[in-house]
């Protein structure tokens, strides 16, 4: 047999290992210690070939790269591109040498592959019928994973729920990012670059026992999760598609802490360059929601005025128009250029352009790709001066689906139209190869907080290092009607969130997303405490560090725009106090704003406090953070 090929990643941390002469596998190891034991590769397409199932070594190449490159709507401006590649040809031995490619790239922070299916006689398109890919842990480990009971066909609103990985069952339709705690690592297992591809998904294998040595140590227990796509509605198996035409990228996110995955640039750096030639236009800010959340009357222009007033006086970008504008939804007759009688359109947009607030637009998916009504709508929105459409209720990540958001993007770009996708997948790096998708749902979100007592501090406390390793998540942060857990209650208006002010403050600096809808109203916003930290705080961000965190417990963040720089602590319902080093800083002296968790904010979540110091670089301060509480500072040299 031929001897596995290797490649590590530029600081010789990470390896990857793979098998051929025979079934196709793959191997990984951190700092020597396996995280990926031998597990299994290929892809079964309709036509009766499975692609790794007996494969022998054409040729092999290796490469490096090492660039920047900008993203000014992220979390880091400066993204550093750094890996080492592999790219195999590969000939299927029991499909009369039916080649493919198996392209590897090993980063400081993680591993990814992909499958390329090449144009070749006989195969000019296909059909995928199931991917083999595997992840084979050497032993049972301690998970975080999500799932929805409608399988494939969910909004991807869930908790990521601590379990162990032995208890994915086979029928398990879990989807990504899972994050996984092994000994010698943190690791998430994720997608990136999913361009007319169909989403993954996990689920589980029996647990098998196994000996990775030919010591005499005993068998360890190993357990697999095995990937599974999200099938076409039209029956035609999970991808359809011409060839040469590759797979998205299959990723294992690694960091030592987990923090460090929120760091973690990989999912862009793996993702299509912009397809954009011009992106001046596209600019971040905060959104004010409308009627909505608050439940106010039925869509009228004087209810969008006060909504659009806040928008105002607090200084955001934009107002949203939300579900009623144009009348009742996903129907036949619903007419995406009409404006219902309640509402005075243009009165609404000449408050809106004489203060400098741009609105958007919500959309129902079946209205808008009903005859392809985009193709008429959006060079109307453009010349009404609209910034942006908010799509709801797609619910899929199919091929179709998948390619519908690209097309979408595309089509909006091109009359200055930024997009927010809500009921949607997750994203992977998409916000790169369209800028204009500024950010996307995908999430379980504030609102959930109207009819559920599911967003818990335990909750909040686990998206950073889960949902939000894949990118932004439209989470509808700012409810000012904050109580303790125990005091919470759904179904009242105004609608309640469960924590402090400061914890849900916090999660403007802990949460990605260019794009930032509120979810208040004025009436509980305007001139109460806190609101002027919403006044200044950014959307976007020059350089994001995690100071300290544990996965649902608490989190520690520093981020900074321009020369300034914002802090973000959030805990669950322990209280804690957690020492920061301001050793990110650059010297000299700093003015701290801190807005806290007051001393009674255990038992009265919405009352804060606020404190200013001055701060040296390299000092050390201490957060004070209340039950389900947080904090947040903003440091501006002196």
């Amino acid at each position: 047999m031929g001897a596995p090929l290797k490649v590590q990643s530029p600081d010789g941390t990470i390896e990857a290992t793979i098998r051929v002469d025979g079934p196709l596998s793959y191997s990984v190891t951190v700092d020597g210690q396996p995280i990926i034991a031998d597990a299994r590769l290929g892809l079964m397409l309709r036509e009766g070939t499975t692609l790794g199932a007996d494969v022998e070594l054409s040729s092999s190449a290796t490469r490096s790269e090492d660039l920047l490159w900008e993203n000014p709507l992220g979390k880091r401006r400066v993204v550093r591109n750094q890996y080492r590649e592999l790219t195999l040809l590969l000939a299927e031995r029991s499909a009369k040498d039916r080649t493919f490619q198996l392209v590897v790239r090993v980063f400081d922070d993680g591993v990814a592959f992909r499958y390329v299916l090449l144009s070749q006689p006989g195969l000019r398109d296909f059909v995928l019928d199931r991917e083999l890919t595997e992840f084979r842990f050497p032993a049972d480990a301690t998970c975080y994973a999500g799932e929805d009971e409608k399988g494939f066909l969910s909004s991807q609103e869930w908790e990521f729920r601590r379990q162990r990985l032995a208890e994915i069952a086979p029928e398990a339709v879990k989807g990504l990012p899972v994050l996984v705690q092994t000994p010698a690592a943190w690791v998430a297992i994720a997608e990136a670059d999913l361009l007319d591809w169909s989403g993954m998904w996990l689920g589980g294998n029996p647990p098998e026992e196994v000996s990775e040595t030919v010591s005499e140590a005993p068998p360890t227990t190993a357990v697999t999760l095995v990937a599974k796509l999200a099938p076409r509605l039209d029956g035609e198996g999970l991808v359809k598609a011409e060839t040469p035409r590759h797979s998205s990228w299959r990723v294992l996110m690694i960091g030592r802490q987990p923090g460090r995955l929120i760091e973690s640039e990989i999912i862009r750096n793996l993702s299509t360059p912009s397809k954009l030639a011009d992106v001046s236009w596209i600019k971040p800010g905060m959104m004010a929601e409308d009627h909505w959340w608050t439940g106010d009357v039925m869509m009228d222009t004087a209810t969008i005025k006060s909504h659009l007033q806040l928008a105002i006086d607090m200084g955001w970008e934009y107002q949203v128009l939300d579900w009623g504008w144009y009348g009742e939804p996903n129907k036949p007759e619903s007419d995406l250029t009409r404006v219902v009688s309640t509402l005075d359109m243009d009165e609404i947009r000449r408050l809106a352009d004489s203060h400098g607030v741009r609105l958007w637009l919500w959309l129902h998916w079946a209205d808008l790709d009903r005859n392809e009504a985009w193709k008429k709508v959006f060079p109307l929105y453009e010349k009404w001066g609209i910034a942006g459409v908010e799509v709801d209720f797609m619910d899929r990540d199919d091929q179709e689906m998948v390619q519908w958001y690209e097309k979408i993007a595309a089509a909006a770009a091109e009359h200055h139209l930024m997009v927010s996708f809500h009921g949607a997948y997750k994203t992977s790096g998409f916000d790169r190869t369209y800028p204009n998708q500024l950010t996307r749902e995908g999430v379980l979100g504030n609102e959930y907080n109207k009819w559920s007592d599911r967003v818990t501090p335990e909750h909040k406390l686990t998206l950073p290092f889960t949902r939000y390793l894949a990118g932004p998540a439209d989470f509808t942060p700012g409810g000012f009607l904050n109580r303790q857990p125990a005091q919470f209650k759904t179904n009242v208006q105004p609608t309640q969130v469960q924590g402090t002010r400061a914890g849900q403050l916090a999660l403007f600096v802990c949460y990605d997303s260019p794009l930032c809808q509120i979810c208040e109203g004025p009436d509980q916003i305007r001139d109460q405490p806190g609101a002027d930290f919403l006044k200044i705080v950014p959307t976007v961000w020059d350089e994001t560090r995690v100071l300290d965190g544990a996965v649902g417990e608490h989190l520690v963040m520093a981020r900074q725009s321009g020369d300034d720089w914002y802090l973000g602590a959030m805990t669950d319902r322990q209280p804690r106090e957690i020492p920061v080093k301001l050793d990110f800083l650059d010297g000299g002296r700093w003015n701290l704003k801190l807005w806290q968790d007051a001393d009674d904010s255990g038992e009265h979540a919405e009352h804060l406090a606020v404190e200013e110091i001055v701060v040296s670089a390299g000092d050390t301060i201490t957060l004070t953070l209340a039950p389900a509480g947080g904090c947040v500072g903003h440091l501006e040299r002196e």
